[in-house]
């Protein structure tokens, strides 16, 4: 019955999230080229926002416990597992303050309105997920970026979404080189709980009344831990409080 009933409501959703992304590429283009950097972060925000929005048409919502746990004025590195595209969505209007950048495939670099151009000019990076070695100098690139800036990189070590909410094992590699180029910074696992509900049937139609959750929990610093250790009590960390 929800499929049946989404049907009509997942047409508008659409209809709002697309024209959303349409607007939004504007006025990223002329707040990132006139205003800078500080502008253009101002117009992902409320892009965040309005398609965080768009979503409460289909009944969704969305909960963050522990924010006020999260270290400031410091690198940060979010690690969190991976379950839709609302996933990011909800990182960058809830935790907006934090300047979180993302470590993305290429394929998102082109193509996607709003999207596409904030990837490419917001300090997020782009990588070949067919050719490790590429990824390499840039994933370093985005360390160095936050530790001189004092902002965030936010991974999703598993890779790949999950469909069904179910984990799956986390890839070190890029977590290391986050860690090695930016050793001022603490690590903050989130583990996020029913994205996947969003897309239970597929890009059409939407799932409804979707309850996302996000849990942060306790940061670690880099410094403090032997890498092998610092991946053992994230991935820990973020999967002890994930239900499916």
């Amino acid at each position: 019955m929800e499929k049946i009933i989404s049907y009509p409501i997942s047409v508008i959703y659409y209809l709002c999230f697309g024209l959303t992304l349409v607007v939004f590429h504007p006025i990223q283009w002329i707040c990132f080229n006139l205003f800078g950097y500080e502008a253009h972060k101002k117009s992902v925000d409320y892009l965040n926002l309005f398609l965080s929005l768009c979503t409460r048409i289909l009944g969704t919502t969305y909960t963050f416990k522990n924010r006020e746990s999260i270290p400031e004025n410091v690198p940060l590195i979010f690690v969190a597992n991976h379950q839709s595209l609302f996933d990011i969505i909800g990182i960058i209007w809830y935790l907006r303050k934090h300047h979180a950048k993302f470590v993305s495939k290429k394929e998102l670099g082109k193509g996607i309105p709003s999207v596409s151009y904030n990837l490419r000019h917001g300090g997020s990076v782009l990588i070949d997920r067919k050719d490790p070695k590429q990824a390499i100098p840039v994933i370093k690139g985005l360390a160095e970026y936050i530790e001189k800036h004092k902002r965030t990189a936010v991974i999703f070590p598993e890779g790949t979404r999950s469909r069904n909410g179910k984990p799956k094992e986390f890839a070190q590699n890029g977590l290391k080189i986050l860690c090695k180029y930016a050793p001022s910074a603490y690590i903050v696992p989130i583990s996020i709980n029913n994205s996947w509900k969003m897309v239970k049937f597929g890009a059409f139609p939407m799932g409804l009344g979707t309850k996302m959750e996000f849990i942060i929990h306790e940061a670690i610093a880099v410094k403090d831990y032997s890498f092998e250790e610092l991946i053992q009590k994230t991935e820990s960390a973020v999967k002890q409080s994930l239900q499916y």
